[in-house]
């Protein structure tokens, strides 16, 4: 169901191609600005736009430090579960 149908011009920003939302669609979607956000194509035409779920890395992390991190925790494991009863 369309609630509410609007048309935006598509335009060329620095060498990129881009297009501005009105602020309310922004607060519908609770995206701001500096927000990643996920776009889905799908096969029927359809683009889905939604705020991006994925964690974005701290400054000053490593590019592997999750990959290390979940490898870590992988490894020990048992040893971190015998933890909590101590």
């Amino acid at each position: 169901m369309v609630v509410k149908e609007m048309e935006r011009k598509v335009t060329k920003i620095g060498s990129s191609i881009g297009m501005t939302f009105p602020p309310d669609v922004l607060e519908h979607l609770n995206i701001a600005p500096g927000d990643h956000i996920s776009i889905e194509k799908h096969s029927d035409g359809t683009v889905v736009l939604r705020k991006s779920e994925k964690i974005q890395r701290p400054t000053g992390l490593s590019a592997d430090f999750f990959d290390v991190l979940q490898k870590t925790v992988a490894e020990y494991d048992e040893t971190i579960k015998g933890l909590v009863d101590r």
